[in-house]
């Protein structure tokens, strides 16, 4: 083919053609330009790419990219496992064998522990929807009801094993949960994608304003030094990283902090997962909250007595008659596993 015949079929200038001539010769791939009236641009007859451009650390990382579990949900998973048997076959030998032992040692699971999958059986629908560019009507479960929307989805995400699809909305775009859409329908209806709307971009931007803009309420608790890793479990890395450690001097040697914590409503239940070696001390209205949910739980059990503790606990306990002496852990120690520092918050 001419130059000029090129520029055509790719829609491109005819200097863009000769520049891409060049640099695609420069990286070693046997194509050239031939003067004349029979002339034009040409592939060495028989040549076929191998992957020799790519380097070792890119077919690892190729080889390491993959996510079966979310391809299948999508219904790719046979598609992404050829895919990856092709590629395979056209590397070098040398980087074929890096990228085979790759897969034999390294496997990757996204998903968190004690996790069950999301039930996702309009995932299909939607990902359809956002290939073909066409509007969906959808029913999806809010807390309080279920509403019906109609959809230009724009993107699939994937976070933490839980799939969202982000969409256009009454001139807003938004994100929804895909395993709280109880049903989904594709519209004959095909919409225009925003100009300049970059997938990654927004959510990024979408997931730093949902952390930063989340309702916080700040506590002071009282804790026993051995359940600090409970309560950093429980409050979440970011809220323990940022808790200041209080110099009010307690009786009993518990460590005193000041914590921000999301979520406000679901505070008491989350405390009260910690167990009896956690007390609020601030705000009082918290502390009301605790005292109201307790009482609730024990509303559910009147006829049942409670249960004397085992001689296990017993010796865990060093206030009990009988324990067994163990050293008590120093705060420096549980405050460095929790990541609060001796002089206030972290950096």
């Amino acid at each position: 083919m001419t130059a000029s015949e090129l520029a055509a079929e790719l829609e491109v200038s005819v200097r863009t053609v000769h520049r891409d001539v060049e640099a695609l010769s420069e990286a070693g791939v046997p194509i050239f330009a031939e003067r004349g009236p029979l002339g034009g641009i040409r592939l060495v007859d028989g040549y076929r790419t191998r992957l020799t451009g790519m380097t070792s650390e890119e077919a690892q990382a190729l080889f390491l990219s993959g996510l079966p579990g979310p391809a299948a949900e999508l219904g790719l998973g046979t598609v992404v496992a050829a895919a990856r048997l092709k590629v395979l076959a056209a590397l070098p030998p040398e980087l074929r064998a890096r990228a085979s032992r790759l897969v034999e040692r390294f496997h990757l699971d996204a998903s968190g522990w004690f996790q069950a999958a999301e039930a996702v059986p309009h995932l299909a629908t939607l990902s359809d929807a956002v290939w073909d560019a066409h509007r969906l009507a959808i029913e999806y479960e809010r807390s309080d009801r279920t509403v019906t929307r109609i959809l230009a989805p724009l993107g699939l995400v994937i976070k933490g094993g839980v799939w969202y699809v982000v969409a256009r909305t009454e001139d807003q775009i938004r994100t929804y949960r895909v395993s709280r859409v109880v049903a989904a329908r594709r519209l004959d209806e095909r919409f225009e994608r925003p100009d300049g709307f970059d997938l990654a971009s927004y959510w990024t931007e979408s997931s730093s304003a949902y952390e930063r803009d989340a309702p916080r309420l700040e506590i002071v608790v009282r804790v026993h030094p051995d359940r600090l890793p409970r309560l950093n479990a429980v409050i979440g890395e970011r809220a323990a990283a940022a808790a200041e450690r209080l110099a009010d001097p307690d009786p009993d040697g518990w460590l005193r902090l000041r914590v921000r914590v999301d979520w406000p409503p679901e505070v008491p239940a989350v405390l009260l997962s910690v167990g009896s070696d956690i007390e609020v001390l601030e705000p009082v209205e918290l502390r009301s909250r605790m005292v109201s949910l307790a009482r609730r739980v024990l509303e559910r059990y009147p006829d049942v007595a409670p249960e004397e503790k085992s001689p296990m606990e017993r010796s865990a306990d060093p206030t009990a008659p009988g324990a067994t002496p163990t050293r008590e852990a120093a705060p420096s120690d549980t405050l460095a596993a929790a990541g609060v520092s001796r002089a206030g918050r972290t950096g």
